[in-house]
Order: C-alpha cells, then sequence, then structure tokens
C-alpha cells in the first residue's frame, strides 16, 4: 500500500500542466504549494480534471451494447464484456482504483490543509464545499462499482472500499462497510451543504459543484438506498429551481449536452470515444425505441449497415453527471414507491411531452393512465433505459432493480450474466490487491 500512496503522493504534489479543456475550462497549471484561494482552486481544478473515465466501462457489463471483435481496442476491453473480473489477461483494462484514491489525495489535501492555510472568505467556503462534494461523490461511485447495492438490513456488514480522509502515507487501508461508505458520503454532503455559496454554476465551469448539483446528488443516493422520503424531497427542492426539459421536437441538440437547458452538473465523460469507436448499440437497447415517434432514437443513434452506433456522446460537450430529466424520474419512481400513482405518472409524463412526437405521446399518455403500480414501475425503468442510455446510469439501475440476466456474444461464444449474479458487484482490482493484502 506504501507504494501506491507514495505514487499519489508524488502525483498530487507535483501539479502537472493539462491542456485546456474547450467546452469545459478546466484549466490548472504551474508547480505550486498551495497557501491562498488562488493555489487552491488550481489544486480543485487538477482534481476535477482527473477524476476517472469509467462509466463507459460500467457500460460494456450492460445490455446497451455490443462489442466489434475487430475493433482495434478489442482486446482492451472484452473481458469486462465478459464479466471476466478475476485472473484478467494484462492487456485488459482494469477498472480504476489508484485514479480514484490519487483524486482523494487532493481532496484530502484542500480539506486539511486549505481549511488551516486559506483567509476566511466566501471563496474559500466555495472550494471547501466543492471538495467536500466531490470527494462525497467519488466515494459514492467507488461503493457503487465495488460494494453491494445498498440494503439496509445487510449494508452494515456488505463489503465496501477503503476509506482515507487523512493525508498520511503510512496508513494501510482495510475496507469499510457499505454502510460506512454511505455514512460518510452522507457527513461530505452535510458539510459541503453548509459551506456552499453557488446555487448554480456558469456555463463553462459547470463541471463543478454548486448547491443544485448537490441536491440533485442526494435525490440519486436516496434512491439508491430506496430511501423514498428523502428522494421525493431532494428531487422536488432540485426541481424548484431547475425544472427545464429540452423539447425534443424544437431542438437538435441531445438533451445529455453540457449546455442542454437540462445541464445541472457536466463533470463525467459517460462514454469515451475508445469505447464509442468499439461498440454498437445492443438490438435490445434499439428495438426498446419507438424509431418513428420517439425523438430520441434520430438523436442517439445512426445506422451503420446492419448495426447502431451511438452518437449520443463520445466528445467532451457531452460530458453529465446531473441533468433535471433525471430528477423527473427519481420524483416518479419515488411517489410510486410512497403509493401515489396519480402523481408519480404526472411527473413521468412531463418528460415524456418532450421526448415524443406529439401523437407518439398522446399514445404514451393513453398508455401511463391506464397502467397499474407494477405496470408503471417496469415503465419507468424501460424509461430510464431509453432516456439514459450510455450516460452511466443503466449498470446501476440493473444492480438496485432486478440483477437482470444478460447474455453477450464475444468472438463466436456466449457469455452469461446470469440474474443476481455475484459479479453484479465488480471485484477489487488484480493491481490493487496485490499492492495491499489487506484488500
Amino acid at each position: 500500500m506504501r507504494k501506491i500512496t507514495a505514487i499519489i503522493a508524488l502525483a498530487a504534489i507535483s501539479f502537472i500542466n493539462i491542456g485546456c479543456d474547450r467546452f469545459l475550462d478546466i484549466q490548472p497549471e504551474g508547480k505550486v504549494i498551495p497557501t491562498t484561494t488562488e493555489d487552491y482552486r488550481k489544486v480543485l481544478t487538477s482534481a476535477y480534471s482527473k477524476y476517472p473515465v469509467h462509466k463507459s466501462l460500467v457500460a460494456l457489463r450492460t445490455d446497451e451494447v455490443n462489442i466489434d471483435d475487430n475493433s482495434t481496442d478489442f482486446i482492451s476491453y472484452r473481458e469486462i464484456a465478459m464479466w471476466k473480473d478475476a485472473n484478467n489477461d494484462q492487456a485488459s483494462t482494469e477498472f480504476p482504483w489508484v485514479s480514484f484514491y490519487s483524486v482523494n489525495f487532493y481532496l484530502n489535501q484542500i480539506i486539511n490543509e486549505g481549511s488551516k492555510t486559506m483567509q476566511d472568505s466566501p471563496e474559500k467556503n466555495q472550494i471547501l464545499a466543492e471538495a467536500y462534494a466531490l470527494r462525497a461523490y467519488l466515494y459514492f461511485d467507488m461503493v457503487n462499482l465495488y460494494g453491494k447495492p445498498y440494503n439496509s438490513a445487510t449494508a452494515s456488514t456488505d463489503r465496501g472500499v477503503p476509506i482515507s480522509l487523512e493525508i498520511d502515507l503510512e496508513q494501510v487501508l482495510k475496507p469499510s462497510s457499505v454502510q460506512e461508505v454511505y455514512n460518510q458520503v452522507h457527513a461530505d454532503l452535510k458539510k459541503a451543504e453548509d459551506l456552499m455559496i453557488e446555487q448554480k454554476q456558469p456555463l463553462g465551469v459547470n463541471y463543478r459543484f454548486s448547491k443544485t448539483a448537490l441536491l440533485a446528488f442526494e435525490a440519486r443516493a436516496a434512491l439508491y438506498e430506496g430511501d423514498w422520503n428523502k428522494a421525493l424531497n431532494y428531487a422536488g427542492q432540485v426541481l424548484a429551481v431547475k425544472g427545464d426539459l429540452s423539447n425534443l421536437n424544437t431542438v437538435n441538440t441531445p438533451p445529455n449536452h453540457y449546455a442542454s437547458p437540462e445541464s445541472i452538473m457536466a463533470l463525467d465523460n459517460t462514454w469515451d470515444n475508445s469505447i464509442k469507436n468499439l461498440s454498437f448499440a445492443s438490438p435490445e437497447l434499439i428495438s426498446s425505441y419507438n424509431s418513428t415517434a420517439d425523438k430520441r432514437f434520430g438523436m442517439y443513434f445512426e445506422k451503420n449497415g446492419s448495426k447502431y452506433k451511438v452518437t449520443k456522446g463520445g466528445s467532451l460537450e457531452f460530458k453529465v453527471s446531473f441533468r433535471t430529466a433525471e430528477q423527473y424520474f427519481i420524483k416518479s419512481e419515488a411517489l410510486l414507491k410512497l403509493n401515489k400513482l396519480a402523481e408519480a405518472k404526472e411527473a413521468l409524463l412531463k418528460v415524456m411531452k418532450n421526448r415524443y412526437t406529439p401523437d407518439g405521446y398522446t399514445s404514451v399518455q393513453n398508455a401511463v393512465n391506464s397502467m397499474d403500480s407494477t405496470a408503471l414501475m417496469n415503465f419507468i425503468l424501460d424509461e430510464r433505459f431509453r432516456e439514459f442510455a450510455l450516460e452511466g446510469q443503466r449498470w446501476f439501475d440493473l444492480r438496485r432493480a432486478n440483477q437482470k440476466k444478460i447474455s453477450h456474444t464475444i468472438s463466436g461464444n456466449e457469455y452469461i450474466l446470469q440474474q443476481n449474479d455475484p459479479r453484479y458487484t465488480i471485484e477489487y482490482p488484480m493491481s490493487a490487491k496485490k499492492n495491499n493484502p489487506n484488500l
């Protein structure tokens, strides 16, 4: 473990120049020993810019895509699509581990040292708030990759991930429980709430956390925990200040664009270009759409021979972490779980009206209005499949909903993820286990 922390420390102390992101204006520069708010803003910008690009990898495990055996990068990603987490080929790409803890080091430095050295000011509070929020987001992502889905009955004994809150190169990290990780997430979110200044972030720096993004994050966390009252409360607070939806009948830009009126926070590169190039949309995903009435279909996909390529993302302008459509979905699901069927339908139909042609919406509206609770829950999950395709949400929806059976054909062989398969929880990467026997 000491080897890993030394590498992380060296990376964190030497702030390396990175190129300007043309769309999101992430531009740290120089090598500094941080003391001022300006210095710590650079540290924080480095943390944002180095946040792991992992949600495309997760998509390869889902029913959203199939991979091209003839692709140049096929060997790097095939085992992910096979759900082979143990005894990987050395050519296989690993899910991130050290990169998460490297970002964590930056954030711990800001929280532990910046709180002492920065002079009191609104900017100091904002920087600390964002650092707490990003640390919460990091552990939320990690526990949902490497821990079992949240279950209140077992979370205190289910293995989560190690929590590191100090700048201590000698610490030996041991896994915390899923409940302990969620407790830390909520503790950091509370500190972020108390300090946060910005209600929304301006376009161009909307990769940063704000009050609205915090609420959106808390709504998602509550959804994953099955805390329906909190999910409804947080989603309602978001929609009170940011309820905009893109009407796809009148605009030609996908709703996950960083400049979309739906954008709340645009940090994650959810559809990495290298994975986009080796993937095709799965027949199951394509067939889930009404290709004539659903306006998302033409925006998300492009015919390529007998298959469909995903055109929805693959460049930095499509970075997305939270957007308003998700809040309507959370509100609808929470209302349904709280036995408020009519209100759940109303919340969901607000999104549908902006996704289907007028005639298509009339058909959807009539169908939804006739649904009972079971049918509506299935429809919500089906619409999440369509709405958030390749935005990094499908794997986590499958984990918390039904952990369905999935089949992938790779190099002529069929690989199956069985229903409720233990591989719905990703193993710690081999390199992490080699460097830390406590894992």
